[in-house]
C-alpha cells in the first residue's frame, strides 16, 4: 500500500456520473474532492483579484479564460500541499447578474402584455425566496479542470498525478441522461426523470419550487456539448495515457463501473470504508 499522498483525476464528458464517482471516492478514502467550479465562485464571493476578474466575463456571458481557470487551481492547490486530494475535470455552473436581469427583462414583458401590468417587484428583492429563486439562472461555463491541454501542463508544474479515471460512457447513453436533467437553480440540486426524478414532477423535494431544464440540456444542444467536450479532451486523455496513469471505465451505469473504480484507488490508498458501493 502506498504511503505517498494521493493526486488523481476523474475524466468524463457531461453526463459521465463523474460527480457520483468522484463522491464515493472521497467518502470511501478520504480524499478531498476539489471542484474548479467550487473554487471560482469563491473567489467571486471574496472579490479576489482572480475572483474579479472572472465575474467580468461571466457577466458578459463569456466562457472563464483557461489562463483564470488555472490561475484560480494553481493559487487553491498549492494551500493543499500535505493533503490527498481528488480533481473533478466537470464543466461547472457559475450564476450570473446580466442573465437574471435579462430574463427578469422578459418575464416584465410578457407579464405586461398578457396582463396589463408590470411584475410587482425586482427579483433581488427576494421576496421569501420565491421569485428570486425561479429566476437565478445558471449559465455552463468552462471551468473544469484540467479541461485542456493547456491546464493539464500547468497542473504538471505543481504536481504529478498518480491516477486518472477516464469514464468512457455510449454517446446515446449521455444523450438520453442530460436530456432527462433538470435542475433546481437556487441549490444546484439536480434530478433525472429516469433514475432520480423528484417526488412531484417539476418540482423540487426541498423547497417546492419549479425545476428548470438548462438549455445546454436541452436534446438539440447535447450532440454539440459533447462534440466539444471530445475535442478538448482527447489530447489530454492522450497525454496521461502516454505516461501510463490513465484508467479508463466503460458502461452505461455508474453502479457496475464502480466496483472496478474502487479497486483500483484501493490499490492506491488506504479505504476509509471497507464496502465497495456506497
Amino acid at each position: 500500500m502506498a504511503s505517498k499522498l494521493l493526486r488523481a483525476v476523474v475524466l468524463g464528458p457531461p453526463g459521465s456520473g463523474k460527480g457520483t464517482v468522484c463522491q464515493r471516492i472521497a467518502e470511501s478514502f478520504g480524499l478531498q474532492h476539489l471542484s474548479s467550479g467550487h473554487f471560482l465562485r469563491e473567489n467571486i464571493r471574496a472579490k479576489s483579484e482572480v475572483g474579479v476578474l472572472a465575474k467580468q466575463y461571466l457577466e458578459q456571458g463569456l466562457l472563464v479564460p483557461d489562463h483564470v481557470i488555472t490561475s484560480v487551481m494553481m493559487m487553491e492547490l498549492e494551500k493543499k500541499q500535505s493533503q490527498h486530494w481528488l480533481l473533478d475535470a466537470t464543466l461547472s455552473s457559475i450564476p450570473t447578474t446580466t442573465y437574471i436581469i435579462l430574463l427578469w427583462a422578459s418575464l416584465t414583458l410578457i407579464h405586461l402584455l398578457v396582463l396589463g401590468e408590470s411584475l410587482p417587484f425586482f427579483p433581488f428583492q427576494n421576496d421569501g425566496g420565491k421569485f428570486y429563486s425561479i429566476v437565478w439562472v445558471r449559465i455552463s461555463t468552462a471551468v473544469g479542470f484540467p479541461r485542456t491541454l493547456v491546464q493539464a501542463e500547468a497542473l504538471d508544474r505543481i504536481c504529478d498525478l498518480d491516477l486518472v479515471i477516464n469514464l468512457n460512457i455510449p454517446f446515446e447513453t449521455l444523450k438520453d441522461r442530460l436530456s432527462a436533467r433538470w435542475i433546481h437553480p437556487a441549490s444546484g440540486r439536480v434530478y433525472n426523470r429516469e433514475f432520480n426524478p423528484p417526488d412531484v414532477h417539476g418540482i423540487d423535494d426541498i423547497t417546492g419550487e419549479p425545476l428548470i431544464q438548462r438549455e445546454d440540456d436541452k436534446p438539440d444542444a447535447v450532440a454539440a456539448r459533447l462534440r466539444k467536450y471530445k475535442e478538448a479532451a482527447k489530447p489530454v486523455i492522450e497525454l496521461y495515457k502516454s505516461r501510463g496513469i490513465l484508467h479508463s471505465f466503460s458502461g452505461t451505469e455508474t453502479n457496475k463501473i464502480w466496483p472496478y473504480v474502487y479497486t483500483l484507488v484501493s490499490n492506491k490508498v488506504r479505504p476509509v470504508h471497507s464496502k465497495e458501493a456506497n
